[in-house]
Formats: C-alpha cells, structure tokens, sequence
C-alpha cells in the first residue's frame, strides 16, 4: 500500500524534509513546490511512501517540529501506477498490511472516544433494541443492540491511553462510558416501565426466564473469554484498518444486553438479575480493556525494535511533546 504524505513547511525546513524522505528505503517519489503555500506561508512537499515507512518518516516530520510550525497530512490515492513504488516496497522490510502508523491510531481511536450525541444516541438507541430483544425473546434484536452499540470506541480508547499514558484520552473515554451507559439505562428502564400500564409487557415476565436470554445474567469463565477474544481482535482491527471485523466484535460481546437487561430487570423489580447482569457487563467491559490493553503492549514491545515503519520510545516522546503544544 502507498500512501502520500503532504507536508507544509517554511522555506528554512524545506531541505531538511526532502533529505528525510529521500533518506527513507520506503520512499518512492518526492515533489516541492516552492512557495505553495499561504497559510501558513511556506513550500509544500508531498511524499510519496509506502506504509511500512510511513511511521518513520512521520518520526522524523515531528522530530523537526514540522507539525507545530506547519501542518503534515496523510492519505491514500486511489490508484498509483510506478515501477518506483515496487522498487520502493521491495526495499523495504515487513508488510503493508503489517505496517502500523501510531498517529493513526490514535487519531481514530480519539475521534471514536469522545462523550458526543450522536455517541448518547447510538448507545440509547443500541440498549432499546436490547431491551425490546429481550422482552420479546428476539435474538435478531439483541444481535442489532450488539452491531449498533458504540462502546468499543472508548473501550480502545482506555487501553491506548493506558499503554502511551495518554490520561487525557482515557479519561475523557473513561467519561464517555461512565456518562452514557447510566443515560442510556436510566432511559431503557423508563421505557419497561411505561410498557407495563400500557399493557406492552407483563411485570412477571422476567420471572420464566427465557433460554434466548438466559446467557445475558449468568456470567461465567467464558463471558470473560469471549470478552477477551473480542477486545484483542477489535484492537487489532483498529491497528489493521480492517474496519470489516469491528462488526464481528461487536456481535461477540455482550455489553449492550447486559446494559439493557439491568435496566429492564430493575424496571420490573428483578434485582438478582439485574446484578447478574451488571456482573456480565463488568466483566465484558474489564475483558475489553485488557486484552485491548496487551495487545498495544505487544506490538510496542515489537515496534521499539527499531524495525522499520514502526515507533519507537524516543518517537513517542518527541509526539507527546507535540501534542502537549497543540494542546490535545
């Protein structure tokens, strides 16, 4: 995969950004276009590269301070044809595919972590279908809860703020969590509520129980197994940028039903359920978080090897101190 990197600099880091890139085994092409840019005032250089150096080159973008006096940009053409680009990838160790941009990472775990509207929305429209799956015995409904449940975002976004101590980011998805579960609880268990005079549903129903949701209150070893499971092959979708396998994720684990059959059991005064099923929740959640959380340990520990494409310590702290003078 090649992908094209633009930077806008003044004129004195012109050179030194052209030597970067033309230093770079991955790099396959280079154009300056001198004065190009007004705002800010300086030379646009675009790179042409391909991902396994990606991340280096990006090191060494930040390491001049190119992004506080200018700006960087990332993205992907549609289609490049250039006997370059083979040259380039076959001078390059690893795969693209393998490849792992650490700003990349962190900008779409960051975006996905953040207590907004739509993310209330999502969550409160996720937990009626489960309350209404439940209710109704529907398995297609709790599935729909699942896939339309936005959780993972700040659930990735904890684990990543852990492991680069970006308490920033995992307190604001820590807060996201913290503030839209209760929300969306407060207003699934309304609505059991209000069903009960309006004759949609019957007090005791909880009380037979069901075999479709049964699994829903009674957490065991692989509730956290699958959790685990989950939380480790949805990171390494983020990391991947195979957004394809979130969906199988997020139909994996079993947060949203819980989250919706606590409410719904505590609508219908069924506490030992409901702790059942805030039992599930708990572990799903904390399943989520670790295994999210070893899998960045482990391609750290991989990537700080110094292989190419990859990040390692001291590229972390010059992005920490970048990201402190942008005030992220």
């Amino acid at each position: 995969m090649t992908l094209l990197i633009r930077a806008v600099v003044p004129s004195r880091l012109t050179t030194r950004v052209v030597e970067a890139a033309e230093s770079m085994p991955g790099t396959a092409g280079v154009v300056v276009f001198d004065h190009a840019s007004v705002l800010p005032a300086g030379d646009v250089v675009e790179i042409l590269c391909v991902r396994e150096s990606v991340d280096k080159l990006l090191e060494s973008l930040e390491g001049m301070d190119v992004a506080k006096v200018g700006s960087v940009s990332v993205s992907e053409p549609a289609l490049v044809l250039a006997d370059k680009v083979n040259e380039a990838e076959r001078a390059t160790p690893g795969e693209g595919a393998d490849a792992i941009i650490w700003d990349e990472v962190e900008a779409h775990t960051g975006e996905d972590s953040k207590l907004s509207w739509s993310f209330l929305a999502f969550l409160v429209i996720a937990l009626q279908l489960a309350g209404i799956g439940i209710v109704t015995n529907s398995t297609i409904a709790i599935v729909g809860a699942m896939v339309v449940g936005p959780e993972f975002g700040p659930l990735a976004g904890i684990a990543l703020g852990l492991v680069n101590r970006r308490w920033v980011l995992a307190k604001r998805s820590a807060i996201a969590l913290g503030v839209g579960f209760p929300v969306a609880m407060v207003v699934t268990a309304f609505a059991a509520w209000l069903s009960v005079p309006l004759g949609l549903l019957d007090r005791t129903f909880l009380q037979h129980g069901s075999p479709a949701t049964d699994f829903i209150y009674h957490p065991g070893p692989y509730s956290l197994i699958v959790a685990m499971l989950a939380g480790a092959a949805g990171m390494l979708s983020l990391i991947g940028q195979k957004s394809a396998v979130l969906v199988g994720v997020f139909i994996s684990v079993t947060t949203v039903p819980a989250a919706g059959y606590v409410a719904v059991a505590l609508a219908l005064g069924e506490p030992v359920k409901a702790a059942g099923s805030a039992l599930q929740l708990v572990l799903n959640l904390a399943g989520i978080i670790i295994s999210a959380v070893a899998v960045l340990v482990f391609y750290h520990l991989v990537t700080s090897k110094g292989h190419p494409g990859q990040a390692t310590p001291a590229a972390r702290r010059r992005r920490a101190a970048a990201r402190r003078y942008r005030g992220r």
